[in-house]
């Protein structure tokens, strides 16, 4: 998907771009408030990460929503920042904000939030994903397969969605792991198990192994943009 993310600390910024970029994600970073809006003039992300306090002014990532919301900006928004007073959150989501994290924060939460809200906004550019044969309402979690409706299970749909969120990446079972399950260090044959479950409810087409991991075995029906310059 794509990400903007608004901050200007590199030492906050870089684990962050990597994270996301390791995740599937295209990605821009701007590390001021006159850079993020040059970078939303021309370019419409699916989620804004915005700090807060911005060189330009304390209230920059306010100011950055506000102005996004009110040219027409649809996407998700994510605020970040070590103001936790319950004023800035409230006005945070005031000015458009769908999300409020407070620094410090641990990166796998900011992770799980960044997922949340993707999947609330519905992912992709649209709400729904094709792939050939393949389609998969995002908001409702349907899937359909040559046109006939296929019921999953709860792990299953989120197993198949973080195939076709991410197309053109190979996921290795411990990723996979970690991604859908949660966990680490937890008995792989679980991931094996949940595969061979899409593969008999939908074909052995779907999902292909690639040497030890696996990835979408259809056409792509997005484009995965290469990650941004990294700090």
């Amino acid at each position: 998907m794509n990400i903007l993310l608004v901050e200007d600390e590199a030492s906050i910024a870089g684990p962050l771009l990597r994270a996301l970029e390791k995740e599937g994600h295209a990605l821009r970073w701007a590390a001021d408030l006159t850079t993020g809006r040059a970078e939303l003039e021309g370019w419409e992300p699916d989620l804004l990460i915005l700090d807060v306090m911005l060189p330009e002014s304390e209230q920059g990532g306010f100011l950055l929503a506000q102005e996004a919301r009110a040219a027409g900006y649809a996407g998700m928004l994510l605020f970040m920042t070590a103001r936790d007073a319950v004023l800035d959150r409230v006005r945070g989501l005031d000015d458009g904000g769908d999300d409020y994290l407070v620094k410090p924060f641990a990166l796998v939460e900011l992770l799980a939030r960044v997922r949340a809200l993707l999947r609330r906004g519905g992912g992709a550019s649209g709400s729904k994903l094709c792939y050939g044969p393949l389609e998969l309402e995002v908001g409702s979690r349907e899937v359909r397969y040559r046109g006939a409706r296929v019921d999953l299970s709860g792990r299953e749909y989120a197993l198949l969605e973080r195939f076709a969120l991410y197309p053109s990446r190979v996921w290795s079972s411990d990723e996979l792991l970690e991604r859908v399950w949660g966990e680490e260090g937890a008995n792989l044959q679980v991931v094996k198990v949940y595969v061979h479950h899409l593969r008999q409810k939908l074909g052995s087409e779907v999902v292909r192994t690639v040497g030890r991991g696996y990835c979408l075995g259809l056409e792509a029906g997005i484009e995965v943009a290469t990650g941004a310059e990294i700090p």
